[in-house]
């Protein structure tokens, strides 16, 4: 079975364009989703990064997304600390599902995740990167007016992580994301096409 990760900025349209694999019946591994279930009360993650980053991080019980992110995407070394809480554990599980997909006999999958490749490596068992691009100012644009948030945030945001960019030449693929959400989906298709025949 051929693995592919799934990478891109915030705001880039990865997860969209998961969404459209996915419809056309290649399994994808949401591994951004798998951590926050790691996350959730009660798990030995959820001491940790409790503990990690203290009860200021939590809303009704439950850690806080934003306020968490505020932290991480401001201070590198608490992002750092974040990662080795919860990384190994993602890969843990993913690993355990790549096995499961292999065994019902898939041919092709893909693991969705921001942070794969910012290390300038593709990770070990996969065949290949596909990177989702859009210009910077697009993906601002689409953080004020599709997430509500301030143009300030958004940039900040922007700003702390890797840049994508610098995984294009790692990448097998690059998906141009600067257009309307059914160019993406027609892209997607003829990605697809390529992945299933062997040629990316």
């Amino acid at each position: 079975m051929k693995v592919y990760g799934l990478t891109g900025g915030i705001a880039s349209g990865k997860s969209l364009a998961a969404r459209f694999f996915a419809e056309a019946g290649i399994p994808v591994i949401d591994a951004d989703a798998m951590a926050r279930g790691l996350m959730e009360p009660g798990t030995k993650v959820f001491e940790e990064v409790v503990s990690a980053f203290g009860e200021t991080i939590l809303s009704d019980g439950r850690i806080n997304r934003e306020k968490l992110a505020d932290i991480v995407f401001r201070d590198n070394e608490a992002r750092s600390r974040l990662n080795e809480i919860v990384h190994p554990r993602v890969l843990l599980r993913v690993a355990e599902q790549l096995r499961a997909l292999a065994d019902e006999g898939h041919r092709v999958a893909i693991v969705e995740a921001a942070l794969l490749g910012e290390n300038g490596r593709v990770p070990p068992g996969f065949d290949g990167l596909i990177l989702v691009s859009a210009p910077m100012e697009t993906r601002l644009e689409r953080l004020v007016s599709r997430r509500g948030m301030s143009p300030e945030s958004a940039r900040a945001r922007l700003a702390a992580q890797v840049d994508p960019e610098s995984k294009r030449a790692m990448a097998r693929v690059v998906i141009e994301n600067s257009g309307t959400p059914e160019n993406l989906r027609e892209t997607v298709q003829r990605v697809i096409a390529l992945l299933r025949n062997g040629q990316e």
